[in-house]
């Protein structure tokens, strides 16, 4: 277990700074983070946040702002589409609340699975159908230029608030595009989800309408409150949880915690999320999140936008209907992953593809994601339609590997792709997977990327006596906790076990640990690790989360073990 190198007297410097302990100023260092950037990043308060609209300008950002305010004030009725996972419909679900409590008519309606990804043809025909002004597409709409055109050609203005990677195809038909992907935008971070851009357009809609008057005879609503829906969009969707989306997540981490929106509460309940539980990132990632994306993995998203719009009179039945959608989903992930593993066999390849026409095109992200967790390299998972000979596919990553440069050097094979450099898309013929197979093994090899160590350096060394609640809380104050900012990972050696039983169904690990020099005892949890018990008396080395664990209103100390070894 290899402890990540420092130089030791920019960490006592940087602790006596912050006055924090040694091991948080070598978690900051260890993430790039130093001097006035420590301070700020250990204090990610809203009013931190850039403006779009500000000296570096986000392109596309003021014409859609205008373009929804000129709507708002001519009583337009407002389409908004999302796509069907967890960004989609929390964007979605943002805009509608924003809009309607503004006043706004507003026609919601997110992605079906069997019209595939984006903002298709058949949507844009039934959005054509409500007669709308405008229409809003969130998490999509990039390179959904035909639908597009197609809402344009029938007289219907298009605003698209998307995050995926901007292909060079000239002009776009949408009347304002906003991505901060586009070449031409100025706006300093370019990796904020689709709900992370929709709230800032809520807000400067809102400061528009003031400025026009428009709430003189209404409250005007705060979009503040929608901030438990940017941390869930903005943590779900794997985006970097550094600058705006950080501070963001923060404040709707925050928000969250309060159990106001009366849909998650009833999934929190329904969940088994215990009212004394915090709401953090690991709360909303896997609790929350594969509860919302459930109903659109097996078809239509719109149960997920319904439990996110609901009243308290009718939460605790959309809660239920994604638990239903959940259990599905899960018996239909847990066969394509043994089917899946079978494929792959013991010689992954550097590129894992694999295809079955057995599979639901909505599970085959989340294998690939355990895909990459066992082997540590990118997957590309594809469902294939027998009928069609289409395949749908999902594909993630391993550190190191851009998955849209991947796909994009393999697009002549492909019908279509899309998505960014950690999770993508893509449609191909199944006559063509094999040839599919071998191109992204050429194109990760040449990202200098083959297989990628599981594993990474931890951040410190410590003993297990200063594993103790201050330590947590300072921690802690690094999170959310995600893609480019990870969590916190510590060593502590030659610790003795002096308690150990398997929980759970068998595949977790409950320890009692003592350290041999202090006599300090710890417990701890080893998640999936119920087959390494290393037995009583044990001296082994562990790298771990500090974290608390609460039991009946007593709150403890307790270590997350993600690896252990029997000690040298």
């Amino acid at each position: 277990m290899q402890v990540r190198s420092l130089d030791d007297t920019a960490v006592a410097r940087l602790a006596a700074r912050l006055r924090v302990r040694a091991i948080t100023a070598r978690c900051l260092l260890g993430r790039g983070v130093d001097g006035d950037g420590a301070a700020a990043f250990l204090d990610p308060r809203l009013a931190r946040l850039r403006t779009p609209e500000g000296d570096a300008p986000m392109a596309g950002f003021a014409t859609a702002a205008d373009r929804v305010t000129r709507a708002v004030l001519r009583g337009e009725r407002i389409a908004v589409f999302g796509d069907y996972d967890v960004d989609g419909v929390t964007t979605t679900a943002l805009l509608t609340s924003f809009l309607r409590d503004a006043g706004a008519e507003v026609v919601a309606r997110v992605a079906r699975r069997d019209e595939g990804y984006g903002f298709g043809a058949a949507a844009a025909d039934e959005l054509i159908a409500s007669h709308p002004g405008l229409i809003i597409t969130g998490d999509c709409g990039t390179s959904d230029l035909a639908a597009i055109a197609r809402a344009r050609a029938a007289g219907i203005d298009v605003v698209v608030v998307d995050h995926h990677t901007v292909p060079d195809r000239g002009n776009h038909p949408a009347v304002a595009l906003v991505n901060p992907h586009r070449s031409d935008s100025r706006f300093p971070f370019r990796g904020m989800a689709s709900v992370g851009i929709a709230f800032y357009l809520a807000a400067a809609v809102r400061t528009r309408l003031v400025g026009q008057g428009y709430f003189k005879a209404r409250v005007a609503p705060d979009p503040r409150d929608l901030l438990d829906l940017v941390a869930l969009g903005t943590i779900a969707d794997l985006v970097p949880l550094a600058d705006e989306n950080r501070i963001l997540a923060t404040a709707g981490l925050r928000l969250a915690a309060q159990r106001k929106r009366p849909g998650l509460a009833a999934l929190y309940a329904s969940a088994g999320v215990a009212l004394d539980r915090a709401i953090d990132e690991q709360v909303l990632s896997w609790k929350v999140s594969p509860r919302l994306n459930a109903p659109g993995r097996l078809g239509d998203a719109a149960p997920a936008l319904a439990l996110l719009l609901a009243s308290a009179d009718n939460a605790a039945d959309a809660a239920a209907a994604l638990e239903a959608a959940n259990a599905a989903r899960r018996a239909a992930q847990d066969v394509a992953t043994a089917e899946a593993l079978a494929a792959v066999g013991d010689d992954p390849g550097p590129a894992i593809v694999v295809a079955s026409d057995r599979w639901l095109p909505g599970v085959v992200g989340i294998v690939a994601a355990k895909l990459v967790d066992r082997f540590a390299r990118p997957a590309f998972v594809i469902a294939v339609d027998a009928a069609t000979g289409v395949g749908r596919g999902s594909a993630r990553t391993s550190a190191g590997v851009d998955l849209y440069k991947s796909l994009a050097a393999c697009a002549p094979l492909l019908e279509r792709f899309g998505g960014h450099a950690a999770a993508a898309g893509l449609t191909v013929r199944a006559d063509e997977i094999d040839r599919l197979r071998e191109a992204l093994g050429a194109a990760v090899l040449a990202e200098g990327s083959g297989k990628v160590a599981a594993s990474t350096a931890a951040d410190g060394e410590v003993l297990l006596g200063e594993v103790d609640a201050g330590m947590v809380d300072e921690l802690t104050q690094l999170g959310p906790f995600g893609q480019d900012n990870p969590e916190p990972r510590l060593v502590a050696r030659r610790v003795e076990v002096v308690g150990s039983r398997r929980v759970g169904d068998g595949s977790h690990l409950k320890l009692d640990l003592r350290c041999p020099r202090t006599g300090a005892q710890r417990g701890a949890i080893a998640f999936g690790l119920g087959e390494r018990d290393p037995g009583l008396g044990a001296r082994i080395d562990l790298a771990f989360r500090p974290t608390t664990s609460t039991w009946q209103g007593s709150t403890r100390v307790e270590l997350e073990v993600r690896d252990l070894a029997i000690a040298p």
